[in-house]
């Protein structure tokens, strides 16, 4: 029997992008329609700050699936499309063109937009946001060697552009608000490695600093930061934080709190409208709470989930949570979000810019931020799943394998 039923995913994201080819995968027969906004096929982000800006990789290359691909499992792609209102009566999606189109369940994947930042001059030409391939073209457009670059804010954004645009051969300047690099993301230990291992590759890190104003006649050509001292700039990137676009679920009486929450299956507050990636806000059992999660990872392993439960064959997603992050030359991995612990252990010397730093809380790990060791992260995230007992001692003991940790 032919299955009569249509499946819509809104937002042609990572997320969505997984939603859609998981459906196929698991055997769903009937028509699948994804509808994104911009005029590209779901691509890969992280490149977007590293070897997109540097203009190692063109748009096709980030494409997680050949365009063919979409024709071969009959999935309906829809860019240059914007969904305006949700009618969840009627159960369909309107469409910007006037179109609408019905659904028999749905599924949002519309992730997050940049944070702006208000101030005098920031709208002037050559101050840019980071979120897409179009940003990351414009932004090229403005880089040359020798010039000054100025990044405003210290997040991971910003220190990934400002690692790219100094192999670019720009000066950058970094102006952070707080008192330390990526506060809301890893702990003061962290910040302060990544403070020191930036300034030593040439990055000029202003702390507790901000841009009062840009100026510029027609393009930026200057920042004045707010401890009075004005520099020229070529261009600025803007980095402060994202919003999630929940806006089309709030309006359509879903449940929306810091993104769209979303049970472990993740359904909405209605049953037949699902959610997956940047945009939800999910329980996590392991952090034992809820959580918005920015990372490459959720919004793939969210997006398979999804697809499974929209078919009604989904499991709780679990997952304990992981980040990465290529700066210079360090691969940056987190395991987890160490919010408090008691003890903490490091394996390795950060000055030798190859270590392991543990978080634990009643003798079990709780995070681990691995800097170029991947290997003892991946040993590290076992112990967390198992719940292991282990002491500061053996962890920070080079001599004992992480692995034999996981038989005591």
């Amino acid at each position: 029997m032919t299955d009569s039923r249509t499946f819509v995913i809104v937002g042609a994201s990572q997320a969505g992008g997984w939603i859609a080819k998981t459906l196929r995968a698991e055997g769903f027969e009937g028509r699948v329609v994804l509808i994104g906004e911009e005029p590209y096929l779901p691509y890969e982000r992280p490149p977007l700050s590293k070897a997109a800006l540097l203009g190692e990789v063109g748009v096709d290359s980030t494409y997680f699936w050949p365009p063919e691909t979409y024709d071969e499992l009959k999935i309906e792609v829809r860019l240059n499309t914007r969904v305006t209102a949700i009618g969840r009566a009627a159960r369909t999606v309107a469409l910007e063109s006037g179109e609408t189109v019905a659904y028999d369940r749905l599924a949002l994947t519309t992730g997050t937009r940049p944070r702006r930042l208000a101030l005098p001059g920031g709208d002037l030409p050559g101050i840019h946001y980071l979120r897409t391939m179009d940003d990351t073209l414009a932004i090229r457009g403005d880089v040359s060697p020798g010039t000054t670059a100025v990044i405003v804010g210290g997040g991971w954004i910003g220190l990934e552009c400002a690692a790219t645009l100094i192999r670019l051969g720009c000066k950058t300047i970094v102006a952070e608000f707080a008192n330390r690099l990526c506060g809301r993301a890893v702990t003061p230990d962290i910040s302060g490695w990544l403070l020191d291992y930036h300034r030593r590759h040439g990055v000029d890190v202003r702390l507790e600093t901000s841009v009062a104003r840009f100026e510029g006649d027609g393009h930026v050509a200057r920042a004045e930061l707010s401890d009075g001292e004005t520099v020229d700039c070529a261009l600025a990137i803007i980095g402060i934080g994202v919003l999630p676009n929940s806006e089309l679920a709030a309006q359509a009486g879903l449940k929306v709190e810091n993104g769209i929450v979303v049970d472990e299956l993740c359904r909405t507050s209605d049953p037949d409208i699902f959610a997956a990636g940047d945009v939800t806000n999910h329980p996590n059992p392991f952090l034992g709470h809820g959580i918005r999660l920015e990372s490459w990872e959720n919004a793939q392993n969210q997006g398979i989930a999804a697809g499974k439960s929209m078919l009604d064959g989904g499991a709780p997603y679990d997952e304990i949570p992981w980040f990465w992050s290529d700066q210079h030359d360090a691969n940056i991995q987190m395991m987890g979000l160490p919010e408090n612990w008691d003890h903490a252990a490091t394996r390795g010397n950060p000055a030798d810019g190859e270590f392991v730093t543990f978080y634990l809380r009643a003798g079990q790990i709780v995070g681990a931020i691995a800097v170029n060791n991947p290997r003892d992260l991946r040993f590290a995230k076992r112990l967390m799943q198992a719940k292991k007992q282990v002491s500061v001692a053996d962890l920070e003991n080079p001599e004992i394998k992480m692995q034999t940790l996981l038989r005591g």
